[in-house]
């Protein structure tokens, strides 16, 4: 295709960043935007696997120290989440409950509920409700030390990382470049590619054989990186 039908499609304002990025070489730009694609693709696979991995061993840990039902009875009346602190967490599992009736299990409610939902079970108020025993599904995290405290804040934090990165390629926002420029570079893929690998690590998860045939990260930045 000519990069003058590609880049109507496209939209100059979106393919101008690439071709900037490719001092004006129209051929490399959409080689770029189609590595870019690839990328964000790739990424996005990591990302899926590493929330169903995170949220599943929540909900064992959750299973194990509040029961089968925890997530409905959480959100009961006088239930750990039924707290000024806590309600939009409680809101969002009541919504999740009616929206899956009359079909409604509690793994449908686990799958239901989104990346935040889970990355906020670190946060503060949640993480006391639920009687702030959660940092055991990270028994190979570090020991905390005088300078950095590996708490439920530094997991929700690094979570944190992790969602906006999966925002920003649900948005078709480019993964390719040094934030905010038309400056080809890998580093914002690589680092939060080593987020998720560092998480995976801390959940005692062999990301390696978890991921077997799917990863293929490095190689795709290499691939930018070259062009």
């Amino acid at each position: 295709m000519r990069f003058f039908d590609f880049e109507q499609i496209m939209t100059t304002a979106r393919m101008s960043r690439y071709l900037n990025a490719c001092s004006g070489d129209s051929k490399k730009a959409m080689t770029l935007y189609r590595k870019n694609l690839k990328l964000s693709y790739e990424l996005f696979t990591i990302i899926s696997c590493f929330e169903v991995a995170i949220r599943n061993i929540i909900d064992k840990h959750y299973i194990a120290t509040l029961g089968n039902d925890w997530l409905q009875n959480s959100a009961s009346t006088g239930g750990i989440f039924d707290t000024r602190n806590c309600r939009l967490t409680k809101q969002n599992i009541n919504e999740a409950i009616h929206k899956l009736r009359p079909a409604y299990s509690h793994n449908k409610l686990v799958a239901e509920l989104g990346f935040g939902f889970w990355r906020y079970m670190f946060a503060p108020n949640q993480f006391v409700a639920a009687h702030t025993t959660l940092l055991a599904v990270l028994p190979a995290k570090p020991r905390s030390s005088a300078t950095i405290q590996y708490n439920h804040t530094h997991i929700f934090n690094k979570l944190a990382i992790i969602n906006d990165l999966r925002n920003r390629i649900a948005h078709h926002e480019p993964v390719c470049f040094l934030p905010g420029m038309a400056i080809k570079d890998t580093n914002y893929a690589r680092l939060h590619y080593n987020h998720i690998l560092e998480l995976f690590r801390w959940m005692d998860i062999d990301n390696a054989g978890l991921m077997y045939g799917l990863d293929h990260i490095i190689n795709v930045c290499n691939q930018i990186d070259s062009l």
